[in-house]
């Protein structure tokens, strides 16, 4: 006879693990956002650098979600901007800002905020469902 595992709560304790996942990149692309402009504290030092999120499946007992596994550094080089007046400034008068396009920020915030909406519209279908079949056996 096969092993029939009970579903349910499965689709909520997926959509729990992406929700979860999405909220730690809004984080990240939030402080991204927050230090598009700063620079190094010391002369020709490096300024901020772009972190991403890194992203991997994890079992649950309802079956595989998501979570954020670790922050990542961007490799992407610095922009430089020649400025001899900056107290960063290098040797030569130039001056690297952060890696960051604020364009890209936005868009990427936009993107996990309707993933984020996606997976909280999963959970409330899933509970309607459930509250329907339910209403369905009472009568």
């Amino acid at each position: 006879m096969p092993n029939i595992k009970p579903v349910s709560g499965a689709p909520q304790a997926i959509a729990t693990t992406a929700l979860r996942a999405q909220q730690a990149r809004m984080r990240i692309i939030a402080e991204n956002m927050a230090n598009a402009n700063s620079v190094a504290r010391q002369a020709g030092g490096d300024p901020y650098r772009r972190q991403v999120p890194v992203f991997e499946p994890v079992k649950t007992e309802a079956g595989q979600g998501v979570r954020m596994s670790r922050v990542a550094p961007d490799p992407k080089d610095f922009r430089n901007v020649y400025d001899p007046s900056h107290p960063s400034a290098d040797t030569k008068g130039y001056v690297k800002l952060p890696n960051v396009d604020t364009l890209i920020e936005a868009l990427d915030m936009k993107e996990a905020q309707r993933a984020y909406e996606a997976n909280l519209n999963v959970i409330e279908t899933a509970r309607a469902m459930e509250m329907r079949t339910l209403d369905m056996l009472k009568k």
